[in-house]
C-alpha cells in the first residue's frame, strides 16, 4: 500500500494539476460561462484526487520487484487509466443526475435500461470530448509523475 502521506500529498498535487489542465484548455477556447468552467475544472480535479491513490497502488502492485522501466510503464498506465476512468465515472454520474428527472420510476426495468444507456452515452461523450482537456499539461504531468515513481519507488 502507498504511504498515507504520499497518497494524500500526491492526490492534492494530482488534483490541482488535472484541474489546471482542464481550466487552461477551457480558457484558451473561450468556453461557455464561468459556472460551467468551474464545474468542469472541479470535476477534473475531483477525478484526479480520487485517481492518484488508485493509480499509485496499481503501479506499485504491478512493478513490485521489477526494473525501473517496468515501474515507469506501470505508473504511466496506472495513473492514466485511473485518472481517465474515475473522472469519466464522475462525469457519467453528473450526466445521469441531470437526466434523472425525465427517467422512469426508480428500480423499474425501464429505469434500469435508461440508467445503463445514459451512463454508456456519458462515458462515450467523455471519451470523445473530455480526454482532450488533459493535453498538453496533463500529459506532461503524467510523464513527470511516472518518472518520479520509477526513480523513487520502494
Amino acid at each position: 500500500m502507498p504511504e498515507l502521506r504520499t497518497a494524500l500529498l500526491g492526490a492534492v498535487l494530482w488534483a490541482a494539476t488535472m484541474g489546471a489542465s482542464a481550466l487552461l484548455n477551457l480558457l484558451l477556447e473561450s468556453w461557455v460561462t464561468p459556472d460551467k468552467i468551474r464545474t468542469v475544472t472541479l470535476l477534473f480535479a475531483g477525478g484526479g484526487a480520487l485517481a492518484f491513490p488508485v493509480g499509485l497502488f496499481a503501479a506499485r502492485l504491478v512493478s513490485l520487484g521489477r526494473s525501473r522501466e517496468v515501474a515507469f510503464a506501470a505508473a504511466f498506465v496506472g495513473l492514466a487509466a485511473a485518472t481517465i476512468g474515475l473522472t469519466a465515472g464522475l462525469y457519467a454520474l453528473q450526466y445521469r443526475s441531470y437526466y434523472a428527472e425525465w427517467h422512469a420510476p426508480t428500480f423499474t426495468l425501464t429505469w434500469g435500461l435508461q440508467f445503463i444507456f445514459t451512463m454508456a452515452v456519458a462515458l462515450y461523450q467523455f471519451a470523445v470530448l473530455g480526454v482532450r482537456l488533459y493535453f498538453p499539461l496533463g500529459f506532461v504531468a503524467l510523464f513527470t509523475a511516472s518518472l518520479w515513481f520509477a526513480r523513487w519507488r520502494r
